[in-house]
């Protein structure tokens, strides 16, 4: 639908609720129309006039409580959501919201409460198994994520969200053979999904294909969308090959796309670390810095680079400055003490 098709359509629908401002259908078509354009104050501006004739419609309290979510106003979707339940115990997508939020608050067994509830009500609908497999995923259990997205998977074979993220899964699980196989799928099904380009690229470096690899990484370059990823990744297969000076020539290309993102700037910077190229090392750790300087994994590699140059004292200042910044960090913390309680040890002895 065209701009001036939708915007026909509004003013219609616009009308209509003039005409019969009791008519709850009026609203939710209007509201629908909204949600298409994305224009979600308009959205719960209509969704708030319909529970305002109407406080015991389902559709609006849920879409109310989706609207919030879109806000990360958790708290006021869960509100929304319960008033709904209350009044529609056994409506399978007031559950599957449910579990949605408090899969974002990180609380496991209410979500996978809600979840179950919602597949009780609705066993066939494979959203609510990819959700599961997304929480279990989330909480690092692959070997049940991957259950749950071949239980989706069963049910609607052609699903691209279930084929991705049980590749994803399955990487993770280093069972590269299957991951590369359902991100192929993907491909197939959607072949301008950049993404999936770059996680088949990955794949193919860790299973040593070093040309394959190559290849889909150089489709993924030529695809509409960001390519600081694709860059970064290619980068890191070269580097996985032994081709280091592309490597860094892959890694700038990624800076000078991006300058004021640091992680390609870090991976250079380890790179030069890894050559003993401290000075260069340095350098981009401290213009990472200046981008994020409250970055503590940052000062650590700084500080190891400082390390690494048989400058202790330096070392130990960004040792410092890590943990000023993240001082539950017991990895940190370790690394600071040993470095300190050399430099001591080394005074002592007049070193």
């Amino acid at each position: 639908m065209n701009k001036n098709e939708l915007d026909n359509q509004i003013n219609e629908a616009i009308m209509a609720m003039a005409k019969d401002p009791q008519n709850a259908e009026n609203y939710h078509r209007l509201s629908e129309l909204y949600l298409s354009q994305q224009n979600y104050d308009k959205v719960m501006s209509v969704l708030e006039s319909l529970l305002a004739i109407h406080p015991d419609d389902v559709q609006a309290l849920v879409g109310m409580g989706t609207m919030w979510f879109y806000e990360k106003d958790f708290r006021k979707s869960l509100s929304y959501y319960n008033k709904a339940l209350e009044i529609n115990p056994k409506n399978f997508l007031i559950y599957y919201n449910m579990g949605n939020v408090f899969a974002e608050w990180k609380n496991f067994p209410k979500a996978l409460f809600y979840y179950n509830r919602a597949i009780d009500l609705n066993s066939t609908n494979p959203e609510i198994y990819n959700a599961i497999a997304l929480l279990y995923q989330d909480f690092e259990d692959y070997v049940e994520s991957k259950a749950y997205y071949e239980k989706a998977l069963s049910l609607d074979p052609e699903n691209i969200t279930a084929l991705v993220d049980m590749g994803n899964v399955c990487f993770k699980l280093f069972d590269y053979k299957t991951a590369l196989e359902l991100y192929k799928k993907v491909f197939v099904l959607n072949p301008d999904n950049k993404i999936v380009a770059i996680c088949i690229g990955n794949t193919l470096t860790l299973m040593k294909e070093r040309e394959q690899a190559y290849s889909y990484f150089e489709k993924a370059l030529t695809m509409e969308g960001d390519n600081y990823k694709a860059y970064i990744c290619y980068a890191i297969a070269l580097s996985e090959f032994g081709e280091y000076e592309m490597a860094v020539e892959m890694y700038k290309r990624a800076i000078n796309y991006s300058p004021k993102e640091i992680n390609a700037q870090t991976l250079l910077a380890n790179l030069y670390t890894n050559f003993n190229r401290i000075d260069l090392a340095m350098d981009l750790y401290k213009s990472t810095l200046n981008i994020k300087p409250n970055n503590a994994e940052t000062y650590m590699l700084l500080g190891n680079a400082h390390y690494l140059d048989n400058d202790i004292e330096q070392a130990i200042a960004s040792y410092r400055a890590s943990i000023n910044i993240e001082p539950e960090n017991d990895e940190y913390r370790l690394i600071y003490t040993q470095a300190l309680d050399e430099y001591i040890d080394n005074k002592r002895k007049g070193v």
